[in-house]
């Protein structure tokens, strides 16, 4: 398995999640590339950064290779090299022994919430909270990279 990320990205359908978050923090995130067959982003939360390489697989699964990098580095990269960012608020949320990761988005992304859940294969079965709204996995415009060019807030 090693460096394949599983995922599928869901909409919420009420804010119930918000009584069961136990971690939030904030996400900037530039991309220097944002092909549908390769990304290539820079994220900070907090005093860490990292540069991540993703390829496509299929709707669900992605090579991922992520690596920390020095915080002076990633800020340089996000201010010259990074003409598309996404800024958000993870949630994070336990339920039933998953990790779902809620994004709360900022800027032109708002007023757009999303919600994350890796699994360990695309067949994987998982809970269905209340609050998990419609499956958007397959639909590409969801993506960090899409939204990060083609802000939620300009869709018709």
């Amino acid at each position: 398995m090693g460096n394949i990320e599983i995922e599928r990205r869901f909409l919420l359908c009420n804010d119930s999640w918000r009584k069961s978050v136990c971690e939030t923090f904030l996400l900037q995130q530039g991309y220097l590339s944002v092909e549908k067959d390769r990304t290539i982003r820079v994220r900070i939360s907090g005093n860490r950064a990292w540069l991540t390489l993703k390829g496509y697989l299929s709707a669900v699964s992605r090579n991922e290779f992520e690596y920390e990098i020095p915080l002076s580095d990633a800020q340089t990269m996000l201010a010259s090299m990074c003409p598309f960012k996404v800024e958000k608020q993870r949630h994070i949320v336990d339920y039933q022994g998953f990790t779902f990761e809620i994004d709360e988005f900022f800027g032109e992304n708002a007023p757009l919430i999303l919600c994350e859940l890796e699994l360990v294969s695309e067949t994987a079965e998982y809970p269905r909270p209340d609050w998990l709204g419609e499956e958007i996995t397959s639909d590409g415009r969801f993506s960090n990279a899409y939204l990060s060019k083609h802000p939620f807030s300009t869709w018709k």
